[in-house]
């Protein structure tokens, strides 16, 4: 839609140049200081300060460069206007969306640019990198900021994000946390990072622990392209000469699925299992999901697509369990008649693709000495 619309920028360009060259003739007739926005293919170019992202805000939410500023042009509602408009009579859908990206723009430099001083360097990005990232480039460029354009736009990022996808996990050394739901792998990874060790949390990344009960508590989940990018800057950030810890994970986390390359590759790494008492498993659950217990009609909400795993008996008994409080009961019910059988099978399908025998650890608890023990081992081994 973004070539289609032809939102004016030769208007714009008109306009702006008359206005800042007469404003700035009063104070400096050479305007030497202005320049043309350049045309740039690195996303992550290092010589520009910001990221500016003009799409819609719905185009933001479903995906952007991480970091990214968004500061539409155009509006969601103004961006179908036009484009409705144009399919009517193109020259009224240029003059209107002019008319809304020199409106959209004034409001940001007033709101937002003004602030920013003659070092300030943006890169600008739409769709594609055409008229709603030229036409914002273009009139920073003309106040005399040095301005850079993704050429491409959002499109050319996203063909880099797949493409890494695939290339940098095949560089990865990936060593594998394992172990029944409840067992400390997501704190065991964190003791990892701040050991000094680097790390991939997925569930992270995700906002889910990778249960129907995972949902992280007042978060949504990022789409599947979000995750992607979030995915892509993380691992760009790793060195491939040292190991990357993760914690095993199915396929899917949430409603978001780990890229294949990445899957495989973490499915070779050598597995590290911790096994820990089911009273401390339990307990540790109980900790991690205290939103669960003080919602607990909710909770059976989400309890009841499980009905045909473990049939609708158990479902109802573990209703009964939460109606009288006894939630250490219900967390061991659900621990060994859904999690650990459904968590067995898929690490048995992530064992058969692996290629190092599994390290099998008996942890007493998740206090600090049994923990340290466990770390110092797989950390100097």
């Amino acid at each position: 839609m973004c070539l289609k619309m032809q939102i004016g920028t030769v208007c714009v360009r008109r306009l702006v140049k008359i206005a800042i060259h007469q404003t700035a003739s009063f104070h400096d007739t050479s305007c030497s200081h202005r320049s043309v926005p350049h045309q740039t293919c690195n996303p992550f170019e290092p010589q520009a300060s910001e990221l500016i992202d003009v799409r819609t805000e719905n185009e933001f939410s479903v995906d952007h460069i991480p970091g990214a500023r968004n500061l539409p042009v155009l509006t969601q509602a103004q961006h179908v206007e036009v484009g409705t408009q144009y399919s009517n009579n193109a020259f009224q859908a240029r003059k209107l969306g002019a008319r809304y990206v020199t409106s959209c723009i004034s409001r940001h430099i007033e709101n937002y640019f003004l602030s920013k001083d003659e070092n300030y360097s943006p890169l600008v990005y739409c769709w594609r990198g055409g008229q709603r990232s030229s036409s914002l480039a273009m009139v920073l460029a003309e106040i005399g900021f040095r301005v850079y354009v993704l050429k491409g736009g959002y499109k050319s990022y996203r063909h880099i994000v797949t493409t890494d996808l695939d290339i940098l996990p095949r560089e990865m050394n990936f060593r594998v946390i394992s172990g029944l739901t409840g067992s400390g792998k997501t704190f065991l990874l964190h003791q990892l990072s701040e050991r000094g060790q680097q790390v991939l949390d997925l569930e992270g990344l995700a906002c889910h622990k990778g249960s129907t009960l995972g949902l992280w508590h007042n978060h949504t989940q990022p789409s599947q392209k979000m995750w992607e990018s979030l995915l892509r800057d993380k691992m760009a950030q790793l060195d491939s000469s040292r190991p990357v810890w993760v914690e095993s994970e199915s396929r899917r986390i949430g409603k978001v699925t780990i890229p294949g390359t990445l899957f495989d590759k973490m499915c070779e790494g050598q597995r590290y299992e911790v096994n820990l008492p089911m009273s401390e498993r339990v307990c540790h659950i109980m900790n991690g999901y205290p939103h669960w217990i003080s919602d607990v009609e909710k909770l059976k909400t989400t309890l009841a697509p499980l009905a045909r795993f473990v049939g609708k008996k158990k479902v109802y008994d573990w209703y009964d369990l939460l109606a009288h409080d006894r939630f250490t009961e219900f967390v061991e019910s659900i621990l060994r008649d859904h999690y650990d059988p459904t968590y067995t099978k898929s690490q048995a399908k992530a064992l058969v693709r692996s290629k190092c025998d599994v390290k099998q650890f008996h942890l007493t608890s998740l206090q600090e000495s049994a923990v340290n023990q466990f770390l110092n081992y797989i950390t100097e081994s």
